[in-house]
């Protein structure tokens, strides 16, 4: 299942409707708690598209309290939350700093979706997984076997990495198949938002 969550629209409506700065950490903390509650009706499987695209300003304090508190819950090495993936898309350069920042002090990665529909992967990513993530950028969608032959590495690293990647919630996993955030030929999905990302799911 696909959610698009158009952050602005939660600020407005857990802080103040005429707002569109996201600065303060009362201020992200009430925001993040209106993306849970949203994420809470959406199972226990689904891609999230936080939706960056009409936020003015990101401080430090709110891209800790939203983007990194969110992924600490629902991505880990260990057992997540729930099996959430997010895409995050519309964030500016002016927003960058901060969740760079806050991803390199948790240790943290994401997927940014660009306005052009290329994807960036942010943060903390080590060389192989790095290399993982960018053949299934190109692929789109495959099984292991796949992804060994696009990459030249041996199955057992592959694997590692794409397990990794996963668990990460950098890559979707379908039964034998990975796909990656971004989407591929054949399998796009376009969200309800008009102008939103298109992605896989």
């Amino acid at each position: 299942m696909i959610n698009h969550i158009d952050v602005s629209s939660v600020l407005r409506t857990s802080v103040c409707d005429l707002y569109s700065n996201l600065v303060t950490r009362p201020t992200g903390a009430a925001v993040r708690l209106g993306i849970e509650n949203q994420l809470d009706e959406i199972g226990d499987r689904a891609l999230a598209i936080l939706d960056f695209s009409h936020v003015r300003l990101l401080d430090f304090s709110c891209a800790d309290e939203i983007v990194a508190k969110l992924l600490l819950q629902y991505v880990s090495l260990d057992i997540p939350r729930r099996e959430v993936y997010f895409l995050f898309y519309g964030m500016s350069d002016s927003h960058l700093d901060a969740i760079e920042a806050v991803l390199e002090r948790h240790g943290l990665a994401l997927v940014s979706q660009l306005p052009d529909g290329n994807p960036c992967l942010m943060g903390r990513v080590d060389g192989e997984q790095r290399q993982i993530w960018e053949t299934m950028r190109e692929l789109g969608s495959g099984e292991l076997a796949d992804v060994v032959n696009a990459a030249g590495l041996s199955p057992d690293r592959v694997e590692r990495a794409l397990d990794d990647l996963w668990r990460r919630r950098l890559v979707i996993r379908q039964d034998n198949a990975y796909v990656s955030l971004h989407g591929g030929p054949g399998v796009h999905e376009n969200t309800a938002a008009p102008g939103s990302p298109t992605v896989s799911a």
